[in-house]
């Protein structure tokens, strides 16, 4: 097994068991057993120094491997997002955005945005009609 799939491996299964409530219990009772000791070690700077360094070196190695996860779900929805547009009555020229600059984006985001307010002003339209559909009304 390569060291890139070993490692995709390991971070989907960090990612995974580190959401657990299983896993927040561990960390609160860590923490727990941490504030138990304090006087113990009379609040001394070696027993703050602990809980300091666990967290940052804990906390800093998970920022990579949650971000490992994340980056390749974000490319499976985009993948995903992608095949859905090609095979629908979509633009095909929608595929692949996330490739272009914030610039054309912007002006893209714009277009749509006055489609969905020309769309809900026109539903306000039929809501409007007294008989929008034209339906024969029942009357009580």
């Amino acid at each position: 097994m390569s060291t890139s799939k070993a490692f995709q491996r390991f971070a989907g299964s960090v990612a995974h068991y580190s959401g657990r409530p299983v896993t927040f219990v561990l960390a609160v009772l860590v923490v727990a057993a941490w504030a138990v000791t304090g006087p113990m070690f009379h609040f001394g700077d070696t027993w703050q120094l602990v809980i300091n360094t666990g967290t940052t070196i804990v906390t800093f190695l998970m920022v990579f491997l949650i971000q490992n996860t994340q980056n390749r779900d974000s490319v499976a929805v985009q993948i995903k997002l992608d095949e859905l547009i090609r095979s629908s009555q979509a633009h095909n020229a929608l595929l692949n955005l996330e490739e272009l600059d914030e610039v054309i984006l912007e002006r893209i985001r714009r277009r749509y945005c006055q489609l969905a307010q020309d769309a809900r002003n026109e539903l306000q339209r039929i809501e409007d009609e007294e008989n929008p559909f034209g339906d024969e009304i029942e009357t009580p």
